[in-house]
Parts: structure tokens; sequence; C-alpha cells
């Protein structure tokens, strides 16, 4: 599939330096024999730099799917961003699980997690692999740099716009690890590189940092939708904010939803839409014609071949009697499900002989679960066929074509998008947030429901939105798209008995954990050479 920002593999030279862990047994860098000044002599090596700034979300190592990853200790496979990110947001929660008895995964399930779980440890350390890589690009897009390498006028304005792009990727990585872990070590591209050992920050400072790194970057990035796909512009960092805004109470304990609101309104009132059909939001060309979608990872089948993002999606959600040509694959590696608590939030089919509810009219299309072969109660979490599948990612055109390889994926991976925005604002305001009205949330809402539905079957009235409401319409519209356990998180329903699920606390039936798994432990490994960090409580 054609994507407009090629991912070009580059080597040692983009570090320019040690990586941000001390840890040199479990981060490597690139082992290509590129130097600095080769890579940033012209323009256009800066543009194949950032190429490898962004290619970090999407690909794994340097030589493909397997054999030179950048994150070691981890299958390379496993190492992917996304697919890690994933497992941490998504496997500890309703939204997932998983038959697979890989190290550290079934953890999930049972919220008996160590710090020394592999699966934390690979996204801790890809996360810091990413931030290394913008840091780097950062030092060597100095003005400095660029007057003595001879790069001048035009180019360097589109460095510029480079650097507030890199800027945005190093405080998205920053919020991820402010979300899952609250106090890693910190170093930005001021750091010496090499002088010392990094420290660690807290939750409170990381969430000021992030706040204002996108702040400054606000006049720095490309306008809304004016930057080529793939690539982060204005509106990706609004829709951070909004983020950010939203669980600020989680991060500092005081909440910001007037800010949530602001963002959020920011974000939609840039031109966004909704697509059509929420059944083609993770199809092999949504990059084409893609109105809702404000930042993605992108994913090509021929161009980023590895074993993550939605080739993992893809591939681990097929099994039992599902059809893998129907996905435009030939793989089905029999793993996640979702339970029974996500599908009865939808409506119950029409025609419960149904294997795939879109099918069906005057229904939640969002359902998107497949049934033949499969039991809606989940007594193994071993077994594939204990759970309903999902059908949301499939490798074919909206006109039914097969992607371009039958393995890897060519589905773009949506980091933000319209409707979260929606959800947002609505959220926000029933929460007190100022400058908004309930008014315009339920219309946002409705707008989402609307497409869901095809029709305003599916309208909510005033009286119907709720902030209880708004916690179920995020898992009908956004499951599976790694947001679960943050919004669990933020209505205090993750770890207590306010809520519970199939195997939740490793019980069949649900039960509570202690609050302090709220928040991931820091890896032992990175504790074990770095003594500025200390364990977060509980582990």
């Amino acid at each position: 599939m054609k994507r407009n920002l090629i991912i070009i593999l580059l080597g040692a030279g983009l570090l320019g330096g040690s990586l941000m862990s001390c840890n040199k047994n479990k981060i490597i860098t690139p082992n290509d024999q590129v130097t600095s000044a080769q890579v940033y002599s012209t323009p256009a090596g800066y543009k194949q730099a950032l190429a490898k700034v962004y290619g970090s979300f999407a690909l794994t190592g340097n030589t493909g799917p397997a054999g030179s990853g950048d994150v070691q200790g981890i299958d390379e496979g496993t190492s992917d961003f996304f697919r890690l990110f994933w497992c941490a947001q998504e496997l500890p929660t309703d939204e997932a699980v998983i038959a697979w008895g890989d190290p550290g995964l079934p953890d999930f399930h049972a919220m008996s997690w160590s710090s020394s779980n592999p699966i934390l440890t690979g996204l801790y350390y890809r996360s810091l692999y990413q931030i290394t890589l913008c840091n780097d690009f950062i030092r060597q897009s100095s003005d400095a740099n660029l007057s003595s390498r001879g790069i001048t006028g035009a180019d360097v304005t589109n460095i510029h716009y480079y650097v507030a792009e890199a800027r945005f990727l190093r405080a998205y990585q920053y919020w991820v690890l402010m979300d899952l872990f609250g106090n890693p070590p910190f170093v930005t591209d001021a750091t010496a590189v090499g002088s010392t050992i990094p420290p660690q920050t807290t939750r409170a400072a990381l969430f000021t940092y992030v706040e204002s790194e996108l702040k400054a970057i606000d006049g720095l990035l490309v306008a809304p939708l004016k930057n080529e796909y793939g690539r982060a512009d204005q509106a990706a960092a609004w829709a951070l904010l909004a983020r950010l805004y939203l669980n600020a109470g989680v991060y500092t304990g005081t909440p910001r939803y007037t800010d949530a609101v602001t963002y959020a309104q920011k974000v939609i009132a840039a031109g966004y839409t909704l697509i059509p059909k929420y059944d083609n939001l993770m199809l092999a060309d949504n990059n084409i014609g893609n109105t809702e979608a404000v930042l993605t990872i992108n994913y090509d089948g021929a161009k980023t071949q590895g074993y993550g993002g939605t080739t993992f999606l893809k591939n681990a959600q097929l099994g039992g009697s599902m059809p893998a040509p129907l996905y435009g694959t030939n793989q089905k590696w029999a793993g996640i499900r979702v339970t029974k608590n996500i599908v009865n939030l939808f409506p119950a089919p029409q025609d419960t002989s149904l294997t795939y509810f879109p099918n069906n009219k005057n229904i939640d299309t969002r359902a998107e679960f497949w049934t033949r072969g499969q039991s809606l109660d989940i007594n193994d979490v071993t077994s594939f066929t204990d759970g309903y599948a999902v059908n949301k990612f499939r490798n074919v055109t909206a006109a039914g074509a097969t992607g371009t390889d039958l393995t890897y994926s060519d589905i773009d991976m949506p980091l933000f998008r319209l409707s979260e925005m929606y959800l947002i604002y609505a959220e926000a305001v029933l929460r007190g947030g100022t400058g908004g009205d309930n008014g315009t949330a339920l219309t946002y809402i409705n707008n989402i429901r609307t497409r869901a539905y095809g029709s305003a079957a599916g309208n909510i009235t005033s009286a119907q939105l709720t902030t209880s409401f708004i916690l179920d319409e995020r898992a009908r519209e956004l499951y599976w798209e790694g947001l679960r356990r943050t919004d669990l998180i933020r209505y205090d329903q993750f770890t207590t008995a306010n809520y519970v699920w199939p195997f939740k606390g490793g019980v069949k039936l649900g039960t509570s954990v202690a609050s302090f798994r709220n928040l991931y432990p820091i890896p032992d490994q990175d504790r074990a050479v770095n003594p500025n960090l200390k364990q977060n409580a509980g582990y």
C-alpha cells in the first residue's frame, strides 16, 4: 500500500552516543556502519533520519521482522511498540484475554505482574529507545549544526518542523511512561550524552513537562490536516493534551476538565469528520480518505514487516472457525478474544446465528464479534473458543481486495481519532469542565452513535448522558485501541471491587486486587544499573 512517509532504515549514527538507559544489555544501537556526519550531511538525510524516528513506532529493528532488534532481551516480534502497549493496556481489562502462555502474558489476567515481567520491561525499554532517537534527532538539528553543514533557507524551515514533530513524539512516549510506570528516568536533548546516570522524575513533574512541551511546540508544528499522512501536526498535540487533561486527576491529584474541553474542542473544530462506516476504520486501505484519524502508526505489508502492531492484532484475533481469507491473511494465531462484559454492552443481535454482527441491520455495527464455534462465557483462558472473537482488524480494502501481504498488515493504527475527542469533550463537560455545554456533548455522542447504527435509532437523550454511559460508550467505540486500562483507572474500576469481569485478578468470576497495581513497576533490570531509580510502592 502507498504511504506518504517512506520508512528508510538508518544505522548507528542516528544515536550519536549512549542510550538513555544505563542497561547496555537490554537496548542496543542499530549495527549498520553509518555515521552521524553522513546521515545529517544533507536535507534529504534529515528527512531519512526523521523517518527512522517515526519508523521506530512500526518496526522492531533494521533487518525486517527478525534478526537485528532494537530492544534486546525480548523476542523481537513481541518488542514492537504498539503490541507491547496493547498488552499492557488491554490484557488486564475486560476488553481482552489471550490464550498464550508466553512469559509474562498470563500475569496480566491474574493482575500478578512483577517488576521482572518481560512484557512490561520490553515496553519500558521500547519507550526509552524511542525517546533516545528523538533526543538525538533534536540535538543534530540545532541551528549551529545546520549552519555548520551548510543547510540554509527553506531546508532549515522544514527541519524546524521536523524538530517539532520529534518533540511531540518524545512527549507522547513520556506520556506512555507517565501513564503506565509513573516515575521513569528522564533526559532530554539538553542532557549531555553520557554525562550522567539518568535521574528519576516524578509523575507530577512529568505531567508538567509533557504539558509544557506540547504547548511550546503548538506554533511550531504544521497546521491541522496540512502535514503528510502519518506525521504529527498541531491537532496531534492538541489531542494528546486533551487526553492528558482528562486524566490529570489521576496523574497529579488535580482535575483539569476545563482544559480537556478546550483542547478536545480545538481538534473537533480543526476540520476532521467521522468516516461513514465504522467497519472501515481498521482496513488495509484506511489511509485513503481517512478524515477521522488525527495521527496514525503507518503499516505496510511490504515495507514494515514485523510481528507487532496491526499484524499482531489481525492475526492474533483469528482462530477457531474464522476463515483467514476473509481477513486478508493466511495466519490464524488463535490468541485474543473479548470478555462477555464487552459483548453485553451492545444490543443483542436479532439473529443469534450470526457470526459477524455488523451483517445484521438495526444494531450497533461496532459489535464486530465472531460467534460461530465460540462460547460467550470463558471457562478456560487458554482455549481460543472460550470467549467471542473479534473482527475489527481486517487486512482487506473497502472494496474487498486482499492487502499487499498475507502475513503482514497494511492496516494503519490510529493513535488519536475524532471520536475519542467527542468522548473526551462529553466526559469532561459532565465532570464539570467549563467552556462546553451538555447540548453539544449530546450532539457529539449521537454523531458517534448515528454512524454506529446507520440512523438515529441508537441516539440517546440528555437524561441518558451520564459519566457511566460515557465509560461504556468508550468501550463500544474504542475497544482494542489501547485505552481501556487508563479509562478504568480514571473511573476507579481497574483494581477495585466497584467493577469486576471474568478472570480479573485471576479468578473466574473476577475479584478486586491491591490498588498499587494501578501503576506498573519500574523494571528490575533498569534499577539494577541505575541507582537513581526507586521502585513504585507495592512492588
